[in-house]
């Protein structure tokens, strides 16, 4: 009898020990699941950022000696109604930049994603810098902006699809 008994018990011990064993490899493998999936989402997170500070960049630094390269640097980032609506009055904007003699340079402060999602993300920016023009006798005056940037992946990249001042 004491032998049964015996061979129950371990039985049993080896049974729960299997039990926990397995129960410890599907933990480690959710874990390394959330893990890969974490690593993705801070990816995406940080491609947003970078691309919406990238336009921003590009939007606040313009200087009518080379006007074209200024409006190109926008554009390149651009996409959808934005892109259109931006296209369509670079010629005006060219002329009234070389006109005004007008140089902006800027950098972004601080830049943070409001909304991700797999295709789409906002993005609020504010950024400090200096505008000189015929109007402040071509003296740099300090310009703060916050702007809100939507944005679109597309063709496996964020792009600009609308850019706005917010106060």
């Amino acid at each position: 009898m004491t032998r049964v008994r015996l061979d129950i018990a371990l039985f049993t011990i080896a049974l729960l020990l299997g039990c926990g064993v397995v129960f410890g490899g599907v933990l480690v493998y959710k874990e390394h699941q959330n893990r890969d999936r974490e690593a993705v989402a801070q990816e995406r997170y940080g491609a947003v950022l970078a691309a919406a500070r990238d336009e921003v960049e590009a939007f606040i630094n313009i200087d009518y000696r080379d006007a074209q390269a200024s409006i190109d640097a926008v554009a390149e980032g651009a996409t959808g109604e934005f892109a259109e609506q931006y296209d369509s009055s670079t010629e005006g904007v060219v002329q009234l930049l070389e006109q005004n003699q007008s140089v902006m340079d800027g950098e972004v402060l601080s830049a943070g994603v409001v909304d991700l999602d797999n295709d789409s993300a906002t993005v609020l920016a504010s950024t400090k810098g200096t505008v000189a023009n015929k109007a402040s006798g071509g003296e740099p005056v300090a310009r703060y902006f916050r702007l809100k940037l939507d944005l679109q992946y597309v063709d496996g990249e964020w792009r600009t699809s609308n850019l706005e001042f917010v106060s």
